[in-house]
């Protein structure tokens, strides 16, 4: 198999998971290699184009999207990205019982929560995304107005204050199994205002580490699988305690997602062995 592992002009060689990865698919007999999606690539001349670090499609959604549609093989397919690019993906998983972060899609004022985020339905890396408080509600209006002139659906979320104990867990699977899980610990700060998102250091704003999930997260898990689409090679499940302690989703992420691979030791091979079933 020939595999191009779709990157952007930031990330030429690909995230850090890349070389492993790579390295796992060669001693499987397999040829990967790490190529810009916006590139001059042949992607008819690759058996499977794995979608990895394409990190800055969140600013050309068009141009992104219609390239899926031109890849033959890819993985997750154009239709799965063209739905879950756009987070009002949130409001179809909640109508099918998922319990979801509760959010106020496009308000015209502020709500009166102690605390709260901002942030565009199409974003990647917590682009155009702040945490405000109630005393910021000057700054926060600028950026809900700000949102709405550009054009985009602005999201508006509680922030759960279990992200700044429990943190978030993200619950990666594989063709539809589960690999393993980490924390992710919180990257919003009150007061700090509207962070840009730096492609190439995407994960290093980060802090992970592994963590094993409840059989709550895994049980809420195969239920948003169950309502999600069908067929998909991976899939990252982003996971926050509600107000009550029982987790509710916060992201299901299937375009981009850093899946964390060298925080498991078993979960290249078992991204690897994934991708050689699909050939």
């Amino acid at each position: 198999m020939r595999l191009a592992i779709a990157t952007c002009a930031a990330l030429p060689e690909g995230d850090e998971d890349t070389p492993a990865l790579v390295a796992e698919l060669a001693a499987l007999g397999h040829r990967a290699e790490a190529v810009r999606w916006d590139g001059p690539a042949r992607w008819d001349d690759y058996d499977l184009v794995l979608v990895r670090s394409t990190w800055d499609y969140s600013t050309r959604l068009a141009e992104f999207l219609a390239w899926a549609d031109s890849v033959p093989r890819l993985e997750n397919r154009a239709e799965v990205l063209r739905w879950n690019t756009d987070k009002r993906y949130l409001r179809d998983l909640g109508a099918a019982g998922v319990p979801v972060v509760p959010t106020l899609w496009d308000p015209v004022e502020l709500p009166e929560w102690p605390d709260y985020v901002i942030k565009p339905a199409v974003s990647a890396g917590a682009r155009d995304t702040a945490r405000w408080s109630a005393e910021e509600a000057a700054p926060a209006a600028e950026h809900l107005a700000r949102l709405r002139a550009e054009g985009q659906t602005v999201m508006v979320q509680p922030y759960l204050d279990a992200v700044d104990t429990a943190g978030e867990t993200a619950l990666i699977f594989f063709d539809g199994e589960f690999s393993h899980a980490v924390r992710k610990a919180p990257i919003l700060t009150a007061g700090a205002g509207v962070q840009p998102m730096i492609a190439d250091e995407k994960d290093a704003r980060e802090q992970i580490t592994p963590r094993a999930p409840s059989k709550a997260e895994l049980a809420l898990a195969a239920q948003i699988l169950a309502a999600a689409p069908k067929d998909l090679l991976y899939a990252r499940i982003d996971l926050i305690p509600g107000p009550d302690g029982s987790p509710v989703l916060l992201e299901l992420e299937l375009t981009e997602p850093s899946l964390f691979l060298h925080h498991a030791p078993t979960a290249t091979p078992h991204l690897a062995q994934a991708l050689t079933r699909r050939t």
